[in-house]
């Protein structure tokens, strides 16, 4: 009985020694493998997540500074400025400056000159008008001889050509792409006369008389001149009536006579002074009861996308390809005036009570600048106040430069960069 258990207790013995000599080196070598697989593995995901989280940190922080500067910009104000340099210009009679493309515009009785970002001239054209007035879409301007019958065109890269009408010149708009409107008159009719940009007559006229279709107050151009908006008073019954009217030039709008949108009703009681086409899809009308947001997506349905009544006397419009703004009396607060600016849709962008005591109001840029004879104000178009203070050149114009902070001033005697500090 002992001697099989004992042979039992050998058997089991054998059996193990077996099975461990059987799983010995090769298996080990499986499982070292095995071993050094997982082993490679996790280092490689520990490489990964590391990576992964500097890349997480480098972003955070990236953003951060951005987020950063842009909050400086957005709200450090400055208290001085320094010129960068300045060059004396020569009078040429009464002087007009505007902005034009990302520099200045300057005109007179006798000619006009195109002025960049550093003083100099870059081209100049002469000519002879007793009453220049000047309208600037984005690269392109005209300037007309009001009751004369001249309109010199021009864009960025120099003088462009002559409109000569054979009716006395009211008022012109340009396109972005410098085709040109002009309102003309006689003593029976008003007369809304295309052009091309080298002032050749396209023989495309709007005709209306006081009483019939009305009297054109300011016309605007689409920017591709295909389309105009008009602020127009017709008589009716003897009562002196508001509309704003759509034309539309090309082929979509032969079938109507050329008119594709208007509205009376909307208007009723105002006075629409200025009409603006700054985008394809936008455009908008000041008028002395308040501002009015009109969406050009669909010629077929042009829609009055929202209406801003103003009780309080507007002072002054203002308006670029992005913004519409207005100044006025500020009769229940405690500042002067209040200056509201909207975005094009209608929304508002900021509204600001100031005591200013401004001269002229303009945007440029992400900036809106109001200024008189010795100083100025500038806000960006959250309504921060990024600057006031004293100029030193009487401005006829203040434009954004070409970086932040910096400013061209355009005066009758002298032209100047500032940068604020």
């Amino acid at each position: 009985m002992s001697d099989m258990s004992s042979m039992s207790r050998k058997e089991k013995k054998n059996q193990l020694r077996r099975q461990m000599i059987s799983s010995g080196p090769k298996d080990k070598k499986i499982k070292q493998e095995e071993s050094s697989e997982k082993i490679i593995s996790k280092a490689h995901n520990r490489v990964l997540r590391r990576r992964f989280l500097t890349f997480i940190i480098i972003i955070g922080l990236a953003a951060a500074a951005v987020f950063g500067v842009r909050q400086y910009f957005t709200y450090h104000q400055y208290t001085s400025y320094k010129t960068a340099w300045e060059k004396p210009v020569s009078e040429g009679g009464a002087s007009g400056y505007a902005p034009f493309g990302s520099n200045v515009i300057k005109y007179t009785k006798d000619g006009v000159s195109y002025i960049d970002g550093q003083g100099k001239t870059v081209w100049m054209q002469s000519y002879e008008m007793k009453n220049p007035v000047i309208s600037v879409n984005g690269g392109y301007a005209v300037i007309a001889d009001v009751q004369g019958n001249q309109i010199a065109i021009c864009s960025e890269s120099g003088y462009q050509g002559t409109a000569t009408t054979a009716l006395p010149v009211i008022k012109a708009a340009v396109s972005q792409n410098g085709i040109v409107a002009a309102i003309l008159e006689d003593s029976r009719a008003s007369y809304i006369q295309y052009y091309k940009k080298d002032g050749t007559d396209m023989q495309l006229t709007v005709k209306s008389v006081l009483s019939g279709d009305g009297y054109p107050l300011d016309i605007a151009l689409s920017p591709d001149g295909t389309r105009m908006i008009a602020s127009i008073i017709h008589l009716e019954k003897g009562e002196l009536l508001q509309r704003v009217v759509i034309y539309d030039f090309s082929e979509i709008g032969k079938n109507e006579n050329y008119v594709v949108g208007g509205m009376d009703e909307e208007f009723a009681g105002s006075m629409v002074a200025k009409v603006i086409y700054p985008t394809s899809e936008e455009a908008c009308a000041f008028a002395d009861t308040g501002l009015s947001f009109f969406s050009m997506k669909n010629l077929t349905n042009i829609s009055l996308t929202k209406q801003v009544k103003v009780e309080e006397p507007i002072e002054s419009i203002f308006y670029s390809e992005e913004y519409a703004g207005i100044i006025v009396q500020n009769t229940s607060g405690e500042n002067p005036y209040r200056m509201d600016v909207y975005k094009l849709n209608g929304d508002l962008a900021f509204s600001r009570e100031f005591d200013f005591q401004y001269r002229e109001a303009e945007i440029s840029g992400d900036n809106i600048i109001l200024f008189n004879e010795t100083a100025c104000r500038i806000y960006n178009v959250q309504g921060v106040l990024k600057y006031d203070g004293e100029i030193d050149t009487p401005p006829g114009a203040i434009v954004r430069g070409k970086y932040p902070g910096t400013f061209i001033v355009s005066g009758s005697q002298m032209m100047k960069e500032i940068k604020l500090q």
